[in-house]
């Protein structure tokens, strides 16, 4: 067993793909799905009348606005291997949603726009990847418009992130003049045709620099930059270190345009490549193989109603060790309670089917289990509970309330739900002349979201009151009685979370720095301290 568990490991990759807003990370999604050979036509972002939508953003609210609002996962076999591709949202206001994924994943594809280069979403993103030690490809999109230089956007990778790049292939001109990428390994020239849309793989022709054919459709300038370009990389570029890239200290670099299909095909060839199979993972501290026996995952997102048929709940696992197999026993190790894992799927977007086989790396869908909460540990063995995922402190806060008694049960349910998906907080005011609870979210959006969910999914119309609060803070639990939260708290409310654990709201960063230095004793938490 454990030979074919190595050999299913060495097959498999599981990445995200993270960027700033608008930089192309769901229309690069389509592109290689489309170029994986798991869709014949790729979708649009904002598509247009009679044109496929994307696979990954399935929510009408992601369709009506063109964003993405919620991860999604998608599966398929190429050339041998079994790649799980999820799209993360770009929007902060998503980020909580975005740091669950890269907690699941083995490497990740940060995507760039060639005119702006490193952006602050994809920062705070790179440094999620960087504390975890996650590998990274880059892709430098849209390369068909006017951008910055190729070594402009190489240095700037270096000089910001703090990371060292090798640039495996070079454009071939920038916006109307762009017509290709050079392959720098083997010289090649990949000269490609627009295709209406983007929807089917662009025709290509392949020659060399000093190719009649190429001479003669690209012009001189162009072939005498890029060959400049090429030797000065050559001379003092990075070396491709294998080791480094996989410790996640220099990130091979990849060009293109994903709406015109551009470099999509190298840069799906380099992943096989350059990403890392399935990683240990940590439990209790200490870290899990993959190749070990024992079957174990955690869940790492829930979603609601992906099914309008049927409106069931579906939880992702992420395997991360050993072999799993339908109606198998796992231990949920929160509660101890054992489960059988009889509904599961593969997923693929909202799509799905049965799942009766799955390994390390694979992402799993399970319905039928309503005890699963997020960062629960599945497992055959009693010694490993994975490490919990870290929950962001709200910035957000409103009163939600509902507007119609008739729909007040269907409120309610579908609030409870989302509250399990963690798209919100719930708090509690701590004040006996204040028993209404109220909920929190990392950014604004976030509330749209929940509204309209509630209305299209329960059909539940709400009405939301904004609250004046910006930060939260958890109480350490050694502090809880002390006599400083007892009394008035200027700009700050004393509140309990959904699991009673004491919490600080502040109006103002000025309320909190005013809190600290006048009750500096008192120790307070960005994310909850566990009890």
């Amino acid at each position: 067993m454990t030979k074919q568990i190595q050999q299913e490991c060495a097959r498999r990759r599981t990445l995200a793909i993270i960027s700033h807003p608008d930089a192309g990370k769901t229309t690069l999604t389509e592109k290689l799905l489309l170029y994986g050979g798991a869709k014949e036509q790729a979708g649009g972002v904002r598509s247009r009348k009679n044109a496929q939508d994307t696979s990954s953003d399935w929510l009408e609210l992601e369709k009506k606005r063109g964003i993405s609002v919620s991860s999604a996962v998608m599966r398929f076999d190429f050339e041998g291997y079994s790649i799980n591709i999820l799209d993360t949202p770009g929007h902060r206001d998503f980020s909580e949603d975005t740091y669950r994924v890269l907690m699941a994943v083995d490497s990740a594809i940060m995507v760039l726009d060639a005119a702006k280069g490193i952006e602050d979403q994809t920062l705070k993103l790179f440094e999620v990847c960087r504390k975890r030690g996650i590998p990274i490809i880059t892709f430098i999109n849209k390369c068909d418009r006017p951008g910055k230089e190729p070594l402009e956007l190489l240095d700037e990778i270096e000089t910001r992130l703090g990371l060292k790049t090798f640039a495996v292939n070079l454009p071939i001109g920038d916006g109307p003049d762009f017509v290709g990428i050079l392959d720098r390994a083997g010289g090649a020239l990949h000269r490609f045709e627009r295709v209406t849309g983007g929807r089917y793989r662009a025709p290509v022709s392949i020659g060399g620099l000093d190719d009649p054919a190429v001479r003669e459709a690209v012009p001189e300038r162009i072939l005498a930059h890029l060959s400049e370009t090429d030797e000065l990389l050559a001379a003092a570029g990075s070396e491709l270190d294998a080791p480094a890239v996989a410790r996640g200290e220099l990130t091979p670099v990849f060009f293109g345009s994903a709406i015109n299909n551009f470099g999509v095909q190298l840069l799906l060839d380099g992943l096989l490549h350059h990403s890392a199979p399935p990683q240990p993972r940590h439990a209790n501290s200490t870290p899990v193989d993959p190749t070990e026996a024992a079957f174990s995952a955690f869940v790492f997102k829930i979603q609601a109603n992906m099914d309008p048929n049927h409106r069931d709940r579906l939880a992702f696992l992420r395997i991360c060790s050993g072999r799993f197999h339908r109606d198998l026993r796992v231990r949920l190790a929160r509660t101890g309670k054992i489960l059988r894992l009889s509904h599961t799927h593969q997923v693929f977007g909202r799509e799905r089917e049965t799942g009766d086989e799955a390994w390390p790396g694979d992402i799993l869908g399970v319905t039928g289990q309503a005890d699963l909460e997020i960062g629960d540990t599945l497992t055959e063995s009693k010694d490993i509970c994975y490490d919990a995922i870290p929950r962001f402190g709200p910035e957000c806060f409103a009163y939600l309330h509902s507007t119609d008694t008739q729909t007040y049960k269907r409120f309610n349910k579908g609030l409870e739900q989302l509250l399990q998906e963690k798209v919100i907080q719930r708090f509690y005011p701590m004040h006996a002349d204040q028993r209404i609870p109220f909920i929190g979210a990392v950014g604004q959006l976030q509330f749209d979201v929940v509204r309209y969910r509630l209305e299209a999914e329960y059909g539940a119309d709400s009405r939301m009151e904004s609250a004046p609060w910006t930060i939260t803070r958890w109480i350490d639990p050694a502090a809880a009685d002390h006599p400083a939260l007892s009394g008035y708290l200027s700009g700050a409310t004393r509140v309990k979370d959904d699991l009673d654990r004491p919490c600080l709201l502040f109006e103002t960063q000025w309320n909190l720095n005013y809190f600290t230095r006048e009750h500096g004793e008192v120790k307070l938490h960005d994310t909850p301290p566990e009890i």
